[in-house]
């Protein structure tokens, strides 16, 4: 083990040089195990243990962060100054400094620096070191007489040549040498001289004196530190170092009838190795070759070796020659002593005269116990082979193994113990029979795997044949669900499908088929099986236990087409309608001859998408940003339906009063053999009913109110399809409108809209459950399974899972589309700084709402939603102008820079559309435009003559025309306006887009800009904040190229109690 030079240097502060000697044996021979330090206020406390022939010993040692002091204690009884605790603190700080040096204090910072500072190198030091390698005799009392690797210090001469002078060991420290050679050196030399207990020569000190755990380390510190290595004798050559570290090996070679064994090194070139060599420390961390000893040409050539050779490697690396072996002890040979050779070093024959057996290694057991109907399992290390050694690598790399099979498997193979067996661990019955039935196979072709059984292997195998899944349907009461009936044979053998249906719901891995015969559910295949079948049931708005599946739920059926599940009448009626999920399969139309308008490329296969609803009695939601053509596309439709046949029933369409009519105009232009037919009143106001106002007619067109209030009276009339028209009016599940068109009976449903989607998801259900009933379940469902994970947890699956599901039917393309055939739209925020006087009256109301509005949320925020909403509309009120909440009497800069504005349009020759959410100020803000002299018009909910407010502006006759967003939002197309003024604004971005796309949208010729006016320091420059929330939303779940990952917003879009106290920050 290699440990770090300041993890020696601050055990060495600690311990004494006996300690670290005895400590240092420890490590090399692998006896000491660590485990990692826990902190306990501030104080490091690790546990380890320390093995030797006398058995365990139990430590534990503590140190603070700094690696200041130790303390602790040891079972040997001596106390945390013995060998086992020096040994382990130095794993512990060579761990410690390896992860990252441990801060030292202030003062030894500090004197560290002044330490530095005072031994820097000296470039005139006057002589230079080296050291002297060369092979001697002994060194010393205690060392003996053999040859060994021997060093002395060497100065440089005056004649520049290293001589050894009187540079001995002790009087290293007198020299005016570089300091930091000094150091190295002798650091070297007190560590050999008295780590041994020995006495040495003060010339020559064998290299074996040093403890070999430090040797290396130490060598490396003198080489740092600039001081050569170099040959002792002749002309003193440089000692070669070999870059990467060498093995100690053994090598075999027959030679006739006599086997000869040596110590040799790999790793090192063969002239290299052909050399005599010597051994460096016990055990052996170096090698030394030496050419020409004691010759004037000696050169020496040092190896590391990777792993220290001790014991008969060591003792064979150091014999001058081979060690014969006769012919008839080379059994014996082979047999008792080559094993254990093995297990120290590696064993080769180069020449390959010996065929050499695998070296010994561990084996792993497992224990496999059959009793009373239940398999337990248990692991264990044999080492016996190996005489109780460890080999690290190679136990790695055999649980590894085992481990790739459990984990294959999903099977919990408890891992062995260091020594000893791990406790048996009991399987449930599916982990039995795939361990039995495949692990066990597996385990038994491992190598260094060896299974222990005891009792009988149940009768536990794997089916030889898979399953086979053949699912049909069975309409049921001419609904939209159908009832799934499934066959399932694995083999000859008929396999009961609710036993499948309950062990994938239950999510069992394996389904018994009796004899001990089990299908595995684990699969891909079964995993995708499992959650068509979890969705279904979640979906499933029927009670019972029936497996059903809704017919528009294309998402799913195309799962089961895939998986090859789908029987020949289910697949017949799959290939109709995959054209859902793939639009190149979609059966393209000609445009009818009576339409007048070309169709763009993208309105061309919006036409294919409606005309394919439309045939197979499906529906859809058509959701096309505002401006591209979604009236003309349904036109369209509605006229291939005509030509198709003449005798179809009329669509109905039902729109917001205020464009009834542009529909009837634009059925009139596009299609003028459409006959159309508006309801503008209620039956008590109107000569015929709805029945007798359908006849004979094409398209019938409503609005919401009256489709409202005579619900039953549409219901008694035959329709060929329903269509509602800016449907986000009907979003709220819980009101007249929605429960009205959810129960007309009608084939085919299109909702047009280009918000499907403005605060939460349930929104978005409510529209699908109008064109697809049940493709998204009921209201519950649709919660559990999709808006809870989404808009609580950011569910990335469940959001991709909820985009596939909805994809097949609805259709949405955004102006990116067609940013070529679109002008530029530029949009600008102006802040306007309120007047003093208004600024005055603003913060002394602001401060007073905001006490209230935190009260009533802390007290109960979706008790008090009414009065918190109606609180934050008086404070935006209150941000135009104060005389709209009769707050007092102040200039209203907003109007200011709104007149400044309009000006400047009117010279300049703009058209301008002023948008605002409160009537109020929007007359207030015409007044202020009349007064200024220019021509305007006005439209908001309350305008008698609202086309004539339209065509004055159209015309050109007013060059600005004053909208609220509630009566301009939808429906018009005002495209000779090229600004668009907002004056107040609001958190829904989709109402805003809306108002703003009467202008931007296909047939606008110039760039559009959008002014946003923004009292500045008040609410509504934290409600411009919140649009991106909302924006967010929408785009993630309806937009095609929306972030995948779904985790930029969690919770909704909807004005949340937080969202509230950010307004009010």
């Amino acid at each position: 083990m290699r440990l770090d030079p300041e993890a020696l240097s601050i055990a060495g502060e600690m311990f004494s040089a006996s300690a670290m000697t005895r400590a240092d044996r420890l490590l090399v021979y692998g006896s000491v195990e660590v485990g990692d330090a826990r902190s306990v206020s501030g104080v490091l406390v690790v546990a380890a243990q320390s093995f030797g022939a006398s058995g365990y010993e139990h430590l534990e040692l503590r140190v603070p962060d700094d690696l200041s002091r130790l303390s602790g204690w040891c079972s040997c009884g001596r106390g945390p100054e013995c060998e086992h605790s020096c040994a382990a603190a130095l794993v512990l700080f060579d761990r410690l400094i390896s992860a990252g040096r441990p801060p030292r204090p202030e003062w030894q910072r500090s004197l560290d620096e002044l330490f530095s500072t005072a031994t820097a190198v000296d470039d005139e030091a006057p002589f230079d070191l080296c050291i002297f390698l060369s092979i001697r005799r002994g060194g010393g009392r205690g060392h003996g007489t053999a040859l060994t690797l021997s060093a002395r210090p060497g100065v440089r001469g005056s004649r520049g040549t290293w001589i050894k002078g009187r540079a001995g060991w002790s009087a290293l420290a007198a020299l005016p040498a570089d300091p930091r050679a000094r150091a190295a050196l002798d650091s070297l030399g007190r560590l050999g001289r008295f780590s041994s207990g020995a006495y040495l020569s003060d010339e020559w000190m064998p290299l074996s004196a040093v403890p070999p755990h430090s040797l290396w380390l130490q060598l490396e510190a003198v080489v740092a530190a600039g001081v050569p290595l170099v040959s002792g004798a002749g002309i003193h050559h440089p000692v070669r170092i070999v870059e990467k570290s060498a093995t100690a090996a053994v090598s075999l070679d027959r030679r006739g009838s006599a086997l000869h064994v040596r110590g040799t090194v790999q790793g090192v070139d063969a002239e290299t190795a052909a050399l005599p060599c010597w051994v460096v420390g016990d055990p052996a961390v170096a090698v030394a070759f030496v050419d020409d000893r004691d010759g004037d040409d000696e050169r020496i050539t040092l190896a590391r070796l990777a792993t220290p050779a001790s014991g008969p490697v060591r003792g064979l690396l150091a014999r001058s020659g081979a060690l014969t072996v006769d012919e008839r002890g080379s059994e014996t040979f082979l047999r008792d002593y080559l094993p254990r050779l093995q297990l120290d070093a590696p064993v080769v024959s180069p020449r390959g005269t010996v065929d050499v057996p695998e070296a010994p290694r561990p084996v792993l057991e497992v224990i496999v116990e059959h009793r009373e109907g239940a398999t337990a399992l248990a692991t264990r290390w044999d080492r016996s082979s190996t005489r109780g050694r460890r080999h690290d690598e190679h136990e790695r790399a055999v649980w590894a193994a085992v481990s790739a099979i459990a984990e294959e498997l999903r099977i919990d193979v408890p891992a062995p113990f260091p020594t000893g067996a791990a406790p048996a661990r009991a399987m449930a019955p599916a982990a039995a029979a795939l361990f039995v039935g495949e692990g066990m196979p597996r385990l038994r072709g491992l190598e260094h795997v060896r299974l222990h059984v005891t009792g009988d292997d149940p009768a536990y195998r794997a089916a030889s044949e898979a399953p086979v899944v053949q699912l049909s349907t069975g309409a049921d009461d001419g609904s939209d669900w159908f009832d799934l009936n499934a066959r399932v044979t694995v083999g000859d053998v008929e396999v009961d499908f609710t036993a499948l249906y309950t062990a994938l719901a239950l999510g069992d891995r394996v389904l018994f088929l009796g004899d001990g015969a089990y299908v595995r559910l684990d699969t891909p295949e079964f995993d995708r099986l499992r959650a068509v079948i979890d969705e279904a049931r979640t979906l499933a708005d029927r009670p019972g236990n029936d497996l059903t599946i809704n017919r528009y739920n294309v998402g799913l059926w195309d799962d089961l087409s895939e998986l090859g599940m789908l029987g020949a009448h289910e697949a017949e009626w799959w290939l109709r309608v995959r054209g859902l999920t793939d639009e190149a399969a979609l059966t393209r139309i000609e445009p009818p001859a009576g339409l007048r308008a070309t169709l763009r490329d993208y309105q061309r296969s919006g036409l294919d998408w409606l005309h394919f609803l439309r045939t197979q009695g499906l529906g859809g939601i058509l959701a096309d940003d505002m401006g591209l053509g979604k009236t003309v596309q349904t036109i369209a439709m509605m006229e291939a339906a005509r030509v198709d046949d003449p005798t179809l029933p009329p669509f109905l369409i039902v729109a917001p009063t205020s464009v009834v009519g542009n529909w009837a105009r634009e059925c009139a232009t596009f299609a003028p053999d459409l006959e159309v037919r508006t309801i503008s009143a209620t039956r008590a106001r109107r000569a015929d009913t709805i029945a007798e106002a359908a006849d004979g007619a094409h398209v019938v067109v409503t609005s919401y109110a009256l489709f409202r209030l005579e619900q039953e009276q549409y219901a008694e009339a035959a329709w060929s399809g329903l269509v509602l028209d800016e449907a986000q009016q009907i979003k709220n599940p819980s009101s007249r409108g929605y429960r009205a068109a959810r129960a007309l009976a009608v084939p085919f449903t299109l909702v047009i809209t280009g918000t499907p989607m403005e605060n939460n998801l349930l929104e978005l259900w409510a529209l699908m459950s109008l064109v697809a009933p049940g493709l998204l379940g009921t209201r519950e469902s649709f919660t559990e399974l999709y808006r809870t994970p989404i808009e609580k947890h950011a569910d990335a699956e469940r959001l991709d899972l909820l985009r596939r599901r909805i994809r097949p039917f609805l259709l949405r393309r955004t102006k990116d589309l067609v940013a070529a055939e679109l002008p530029p739209k530029q949009e600008t925020i102006i802040e306007v700084a309120l007047h003093p006087a208004h600024r005055k009256l603003y913060d002394r109301r602001f401060h007073r709402e905001r006490q209230r509005l935190l009260g009533l949320l802390d007290d109960d925020a979706e008790g008090n939603r009414f009065a918190i909403f109606r609180s934050l509309t008086m404070l935006r009120q209150l941000a135009l102008d104060p005389a709209l909440v009769d707050e007092g009497d102040a200039p209203s800069a907003k109007l200011d820079a709104l007149e400044d504005l309009l000006v400047e349009a009117e010279a300049e020759g703009h058209r301008v559309l002023v948008l605002s959410q409160f009537t109020r100020f929007l007359r207030a803000a015409r007044q202020r435009c009349t007064d200024a002299g220019l021509a305007s018009g006005y439209l908001d909910g309350t305008t008698v003559n609202r086309q004539a407010e339209i065509d004055r502006f159209r015309d050109g006759s007013d060059p600005a025309f004053f909208v609220s967003l509630k009566a301009g939002g939808v429906g018009l197309n005002l495209v000779e306006a090229d600004y668009v003024v907002l004056l107040d604004p609001w958190w829904n971005p989709a109402v805003e887009e809306q108002a703003i796309d009467r202008a931007h949208r296909i047939g606008q010729t110039r760039p559009v800009i959008v002014y946003r006016l923004v009292s500045s320091d008040t609410v509504e420059e934290k409600v411009v904040a919140l649009r991106q929330a909302k924006a967010d939303l929408f785009s993630r779940v309806l937009d095609e190229d929306a972030d995948e990952g779904g985790g930029a917003f969690a919770g909704g879009p909807s004005l949340t109690a937080d969202d509230i106290r950010s307004l009010l920050d």
